[in-house]
Parts: C-alpha cells; sequence; structure tokens
C-alpha cells in the first residue's frame, strides 16, 4: 500500500501518514505535485488517498489529476480519507464516484475532522488544545480504522446514498460553483507585501507571480489556502477580508515528525 494526498496545511498528509504508519509502518506517501508519483501509483495495487474537503466537494487540482492520469485507477483498491473543518456528507463519496468511472475499487472511506484552515474567517476558530485534541481524535479513528480494515470490514464514512444526499443537501447544492472551477478571487494586499516570494513558492497551481517585488494572483487559485496560512505579513485573503488566525499541522507538537 502507498499513499497519496493533496495537502494545503498538512491536515490530509497528517492523516494519511499515520494511517500508513498504523497499516504496515514502512509504507511511504506522495503528493500529487510531485512529477513521479503517478509511477508510484501504476506500481502499487493498495492506495489510500487523502484530501481536504471544500464546501463537500473534492479540491478542483486532485479533480483535474484523477480526469488527467484515469488510465491509473483500473483495478486499484482506494482507501479514502476526507480531512474536513466541521461536516462533509460524502466528502469521500463524490471522489469515490469519480474514481470508479475510471475502473477503481473502492474498499473504504474515512471521515477526519481537523484544525480550521479557512484563516480570513472567524468561523471554526478554535484554542491550541482543541485543536490538538481534533488531532488526537482523529489518531484514534485512524487507528480503528486500520484494525477494521484489516479485519476485512474497513469504515465507509462518506460512501452510499444517504450520505450523498447528506453531501447534496449540507453544502453542494448551494456552493457547486465555488468547486467547479477554479477561482480569481485571490486577494494580495500589495501595501503589506513584502516580495518575499513564498507564496509563489507555495503555491502548487503557480497562480502566483512576483511583478516588480509584489505578489499578484491569476485566476486559477484552487483554494487550498496553503499561501493565505503561510504568508509573514498575513497580506493575502480569499473568502474573508482579513487574516484571522493562520493555521499550519506543524503548530501542533504532536504533528512536527510527520511534516
Amino acid at each position: 500500500m502507498i499513499g497519496i494526498y493533496f495537502s494545503g496545511t498538512g491536515n490530509s498528509k497528517y492523516c494519511v501518514d499515520r494511517f500508513l504508519e498504523e497499516y504496515n509502518g514502512n509504507s511511504l506517501a506522495f503528493s500529487i505535485e510531485q512529477d513521479e508519483t503517478a509511477i508510484h501509483i501504476k506500481n502499487d495495487e493498495e492506495i489510500v488517498i487523502g484530501y481536504p474537503v471544500q464546501f463537500s466537494n473534492i479540491p478542483k487540482i486532485l479533480h483535474d489529476y484523477i480526469v488527467t492520469n484515469q488510465q491509473l485507477w483500473i483495478g486499484k483498491k482506494i482507501f479514502i480519507i476526507a480531512t474536513m473543518g466541521l461536516f462533509s456528507g460524502d466528502g469521500a463519496g463524490i471522489l469515490a464516484r469519480l474514481l470508479k468511472r475510471y475502473g477503481a475499487v473502492i474498499i473504504g472511506g474515512l471521515h477526519l475532522k481537523m484544525p480550521d484552515n479557512i484563516s480570513d474567517e472567524k468561523a471554526l476558530k478554535r484554542s491550541y488544545e482543541k485543536n490538538l485534541e481534533l488531532a488526537r481524535n482523529a489518531e484514534t479513528k485512524i487507528r480503528r480504522a486500520v484494525i477494521q480494515s484489516k479485519n476485512g470490514k474497513p469504515p465507509q464514512e462518506g460512501l452510499g446514498i444517504w450520505y450523498h444526499i447528506a453531501g447534496l443537501l449540507g453544502q453542494r447544492l448551494y456552493f457547486y460553483n465555488k468547486t467547479k472551477h477554479y477561482t480569481d478571487k485571490l486577494k494580495i494586499n500589495s501595501e503589506k507585501c513584502i516580495g518575499c516570494g513564498l507564496c509563489e513558492k507555495l503555491c502548487p497551481m503557480k497562480n502566483i507571480k512576483l511583478v516588480n517585488d509584489t505578489a499578484v494572483s491569476g485566476n486559477k487559485c484552487t483554494m487550498c489556502y496553503r499561501c493565505i496560512n503561510k504568508c509573514p505579513k498575513q497580506a493575502i485573503t480569499l473568502l474573508g477580508k482579513k487574516v484571522i488566525e493562520q493555521h499550519d499541522i506543524s503548530k501542533l507538537d504532536i504533528a512536527r515528525k510527520y511534516i
């Protein structure tokens, strides 16, 4: 088994790493941003995929990766991990349906509540202690899921018709256009920007460029919140108007060895 993931601020990578560690202790995880990831997928039969849910949908960058590499999924046995700040009816299910279209066999799904990374909105902001508790609870669910999987009964969270309905009614019907396309709504405050170039380096879409020592965004943001949470001057926003609290999984002691 190998792991693959798309992760904005480290939550999904952390959960995939923990699953693999519990499963056999020596499996490796690869980001979809790495060129060699497709080779690893091709050479392995069992795969655990992790990603953050966006409005009960999968990130556009991950959707496009699945479609672009559709020939890779035929016959693959896939366990899906969906991370979220609060709730997603079928966060795992929507990827499962896409993968099935290309011949994958979905063996299970797991929903994990993790610290929120939407740093420019007040909702879901928690103390360090609460975020640590979320990560520990996620670890407990992961250990239980591994035991169930080894016993031939992997969890099926997010999969099935009732989860599908919950996902539609919970968020996706109302926010579908937010994830159907990449967004051009990323905002960079030129007065705060110091031209350090960190956001340009971090962006998985190469959507940010330095122009005359100032960061400028394009129209292909996948809403991962990586740049917003890492900007040293809090000069970048997306959904909100100002940064409330920056998050990165490395802030939690429990997760640092996986970063």
